[in-house]
C-alpha cells in the first residue's frame, strides 16, 4: 500500500497555549507553519489548509498560509481544504495557487468546495440566493482553466472572458485540483463531469455509508467518458499516547466547537456519549497511534480510498498536545497503517 497518500487538515484553530490561554491569530498562523514543518520532516505526504472567516479559526487566505509553509519545507504537497470558490473569483484562484505552486517546486494542490460556513458570502458581496449558480459557474470556468490555454467563457455571475490568458502557468502545466464534497449526489456526478478528483468530508457516522457515493463517482465517471482517480476521505481526529490522554485533550474543545456550529444550525448540544460513540463506531479517529491506526486502516480498507487525510485541529486543543499528535501521526500511525493493510 505504498502508493496511500496520508495528509493532515486544519482550519488553523485558534490554540491555547500552556497557561490555558488563547493566542492571537498571528500566532496561530505562526502555529501552524511549525506544525506543517514537523510534518515535513516527518514524511507526512499532504499539507491541507481550510478557508474560514470565523474568529475561531486563523486562516482566512489558505495560498498565503501555504506560500510561507513552501518556503521552510522541500517535500511535503501544500493544499488548500477547501477554498471556497463560490465566494471567490476562479482566475485569481488559479494564480494564487500557481505561484504557490512556483515557489514549492510543484507541491502546490487546491481542494474547491462550497463551504460548510457561508459567512464569506457576504463578506465579499455575494448573495445566498446565488449559493448553487455560483458554484457551478464557477467551477465550469476553473476546470476551463485548468488547461492553462486562453480562455473564453460567459455566465451571469462574473464578467465574461474572450481569449484571455492567465498568468503565471505552471511549469508542469498541470495544477493538481480536487473537488471536496459533503455527500450531495449531485456535487458527487458534477465532479465526475469534469474528470476532477473526489474529497469526501466524511466527519460524522460510519464511513462506509459513503461507499454509494464512491461507486457514483466511478459509475459516473464511466458514462461520462471521463477519469475516475483514486478518492480521498478526510475526517477529524487526534493523538495522544492513550486513548484517555488523547480524548480527555479533545473532549473539552470539541465540545465548545460543536456547540458553536451547533446553534448556527439548529443541532442540540453534543453528550458525552455521542462523542464517545463517534469514537469508537464513527468519524472521530481519536486515541493512541495504535488505536487511530486501526480504525483508520479499517476505512480505507472498507472504501478503497487512495488518501486519508486526518483534521488533526478541531477546537482550542494547546500547542503543545497539537504538536505532539503531529509528531505521533507522522512516525507512529503512518507507518502502522501501512504495515496493517499490508498484512
Amino acid at each position: 500500500m505504498s502508493d496511500l497518500v496520508f495528509g493532515l487538515d486544519t482550519f488553523g484553530d485558534v490554540p491555547e497555549d500552556d497557561f490555558g490561554k488563547p493566542v492571537s491569530h498571528a500566532a496561530a498562523i505562526r502555529q501552524v507553519v511549525d506544525e506543517a514543518v514537523l510534518a515535513d520532516d516527518l514524511g507526512v505526504d499532504v499539507i491541507a489548509l481550510g478557508e474560514h472567516h470565523r474568529p475561531e479559526y486563523s486562516v482566512s487566505t489558505p495560498e498565503t498560509v501555504l506560500a510561507g509553509i513552501a518556503t521552510r519545507t522541500s517535500r511535503i504537497r501544500l493544499s488548500s481544504g477547501v477554498t471556497v470558490l463560490s465566494s471567490d473569483d476562479p482566475v485569481r484562484v488559479f494564480q494564487r495557487f500557481a505561484t504557490v505552486d512556483a515557489l514549492s517546486h510543484g507541491r502546490a494542490e487546491v481542494i474547491l468546495g462550497r463551504g460548510s460556513f457561508t459567512e464569506s458570502f457576504p463578506l465579499f458581496g455575494y448573495d445566498l440566493a446565488d449559493y448553487d449558480v455560483l458554484f457551478e459557474e464557477r467551477i465550469e470556468l476553473f476546470a476551463k482553466l485548468l488547461d492553462e490555454q486562453p480562455v473564453t467563457w460567459s455566465g451571469t455571475t462574473r464578467a465574461p472572458l474572450t481569449d484571455a490568458d492567465v498568468f503565471p502557468k505552471t511549469e508542469s502545466g498541470h495544477l493538481t485540483t480536487w473537488v471536496g464534497v459533503g455527500g450531495s449526489p449531485q456535487s458527487v456526478v458534477r465532479t465526475a463531469r469534469y474528470g476532477l478528483p473526489l474529497m469526501l468530508a466524511i466527519i460524522g457516522g460510519a464511513p462506509d455509508r459513503f461507499a454509494p457515493y464512491i461507486d457514483l463517482y466511478r459509475r459516473a465517471a464511466d458514462q461520462l467518458g471521463t477519469t475516475a482517480h483514486p478518492v480521498g476521505m478526510h475526517s477529524p481526529g487526534f493523538i495522544a499516547d492513550t486513548d484517555e490522554e488523547a480524548k480527555e485533550l479533545f473532549w473539552p474543545h470539541y465540545r465548545v466547537m460543536r456547540d458553536r456550529i451547533g446553534a448556527l444550525r439548529g443541532w442540540p448540544p453534543i453528550r458525552r456519549t455521542e462523542f464517545d460513540s463517534e469514537v469508537e463506531h464513527g468519524s472521530l479517529y481519536i486515541g493512541s497511534p495504535e488505536t487511530v491506526a486501526r480504525r483508520m486502516a479499517g476505512a480505507i480498507r472498507s472504501l478503497g480510498v487512495g488518501r486519508f487525510d486526518l483534521i488533526y485541529t478541531a477546537g482550542a486543543q494547546p500547542v503543545s498536545a497539537r504538536m505532539r499528535a503531529v509528531e505521533l501521526y507522522g512516525s507512529r500511525v503512518i507507518p502502522m497503517v501501512r504495515d496493517i493493510l499490508a498484512s
